[in-house]
């Protein structure tokens, strides 16, 4: 069902409700299936508007994945947001990038990225650079300044704690052997429907060397 108001907005905020639309249209049917005219009724506006925005359905997917880059990184913060005690800073920004990544519409978005990577290369990258390699920077200048640690020493203890507190329950999600999260995360520096003692635990024994 076409979407009321779509025809009756003009310039950025038609841009960004067409986006919000194809976000939509993509995650429900695939990036092989969504059409423009799909996403035109969606948005409830023209195709020739749409088009006057997004010149091809590949231009349209690589505006989706930085709008959800957009919306991502604002609900994802740095560690410092999350407490003033170092390890339980990192404890936290890490539960929170795994609440984030298993959140149901992340994770399908990431399903979406991989199936359309064949096509779009750089989508995906776009989308890894936007999910993953952002987050690790984050944590890695964190670290950095907390523990006195150079570049490439920050950079590759962020990956390792990454590893082996985030990505293994990503993976199953993805996969669908556990269920996604249902609720969308909110804006606030908080972290629900993550099972945080085991990453305080791989954190703690991790940096707790380093104190």
């Amino acid at each position: 069902m076409a979407r009321e108001g779509g025809s009756q907005l003009r310039g950025a905020e038609l841009r960004q409700h067409i986006l919000l639309a194809a976000k939509n249209v993509f995650l429900e049917t695939g990036f092989e299936r969504a059409s423009m005219d799909a996403v035109a009724a969606s948005a409830g506006t023209s195709k020739r508007s749409l088009y006057v925005h997004f010149e091809s359905k590949d231009k349209l997917f690589l505006a989706v994945l930085d709008l959800v880059r957009e919306l991502y990184l604002g609900k994802l913060m740095t560690p410092d947001a999350y407490a003033d005690d170092p390890v339980e800073a990192v404890a936290l920004f890490c539960g929170r990038f795994q609440q984030l990544l298993t959140w149901e519409s992340q994770a399908q978005t990431c399903r979406l990225c991989i199936s359309a990577a064949e096509r779009l290369p750089d989508s995906a990258k776009a989308y890894y650079d936007a999910m993953f390699a952002v987050m690790y920077s984050r944590l890695a200048g964190y670290l950095a300044a907390q523990y006195q640690m150079d570049g490439p020493e920050a950079a590759a203890l962020a990956e390792d704690l990454a590893g082996r507190t985030v990505l293994p329950r990503v993976f199953r999600v993805l996969l669908k052997v556990e269920p996604a999260i249902e609720d969308m995360p909110g804006t606030e520096a908080a972290v629900e429907n993550v099972a945080l003692e085991p990453i305080r635990k791989v954190v703690s024994a991790t940096l707790g060397q380093r104190a």
